[in-house]
C-alpha cells in the first residue's frame, strides 16, 4: 500500500532516531496478519506504514466486520468503496485466501472525523470493536493493541480516546505503546492488572525493530 501524500510523514518517522523499547517483552506474531483501527484515527496510515516498513505482508481494512475477519485472507473479496477501505498484501503463496487469521494489529485512536466519514459513531465504533475483539478471543486470533499518537491523542478522562483505549487494551494479548503515551503509566497499569505483555517504545519508528523480532525478519 503507497501513502503518497504522507511521504512527509514517514520522512519525519525515519529522521527520528530509533531507540528500542526500555521495556522489552517482545512477543512472537504470526501470519496472516490484518491491520485496523478502533476509532478511525489517521494513526492508522502511520501503523501501516511501518508495518510495512518492517517487512511484513498484511491484509487491512478500518471496519472490517466479524464475517469479514471469520472469511481470513482476502476478508471476502471486500472491497473499498467510500468511507470503508481494504487492502489485501498478504503474500498468497504462503497463505492462499481464506486463510485464517492469526494476528490482529489494532492501532487505538479516535477522531469524528474519521469515524463520521464511515458512517459510525464512538457508540457504533467500540460495539463494532468488541464484537471483533470476542471474535479474536473465541478463535484463538492473537491481539495486539497499539497506541502510537502520544500524550497529545490522549485526551482528559472520559474521551473518545480513552473510551477506545478502554474498549481495546485490557483485551489485547499484546500492548505496544510509545513513552509520550504512557506517560501516566495508564497501558502499564492495565497491563499489570490484566497480566497482558507490553512494550513501551521511545518513538513510533521503534515499532519496525518490534515488527521485525515479532514476526521473525530481525537480520
Amino acid at each position: 500500500m503507497k501513502y503518497m501524500i504522507f511521504s512527509v510523514l514517514l520522512a519525519g518517522l525515519l529522521f527520528a532516531v530509533p531507540v528500542l523499547a526500555e521495556e522489552t517483552a517482545i512477543q512472537t506474531m504470526s501470519y496472516p496478519a490484518l491491520t485496523t483501527t478502533a476509532g478511525q484515527s489517521a494513526d492508522i496510515i502511520t501503523l501501516n506504514i511501518l508495518v510495512e516498513e518492517a517487512g511484513v505482508k498484511y491484509d487491512y481494512c478500518d471496519v472490517p466486520t466479524v464475517a469479514m475477519l471469520a472469511a481470513g485472507v482476502g476478508l471476502g473479496g471486500a472491497v473499498s468503496g467510500p468511507g470503508f477501505h481494504v487492502e489485501s498484501l498478504t503474500d498468497t503463496k504462503q497463505y492462499p485466501v481464506g486463510t485464517p487469521f492469526k494476528t490482529l494489529i489494532v492501532v487505538i485512536g479516535a477522531s469524528l472525523k474519521g469515524m463520521g466519514a464511515s458512517g459510525l459513531t464512538i457508540s457504533d465504533e467500540a460495539s463494532r470493536t468488541r464484537d471483533i475483539l470476542a471474535y479474536c478471543q473465541e478463535n484463538g486470533i492473537f491481539v495486539v493493541a497499539v497506541h502510537l499518537g502520544g500524550e497529545v491523542a490522549r485526551g482528559p478522562a472520559g474521551s473518545d480516546n480513552e473510551l477506545m483505549i478502554d474498549v481495546v487494551a485490557p483485551y489485547a494479548n499484546y500492548i505496544i505503546v510509545t513513552a509520550d503515551g504512557n506517560v501516566d503509566g495508564r497501558f502499564t497499569k492495565i497491563a499489570e492488572q490484566r497480566g497482558i505483555p507490553l512494550t513501551q517504545i521511545h518513538y513510533a519508528l521503534d515499532l519496525v525493530d518490534v515488527l521485525k523480532q515479532a514476526f521473525g525478519l530481525a537480520e
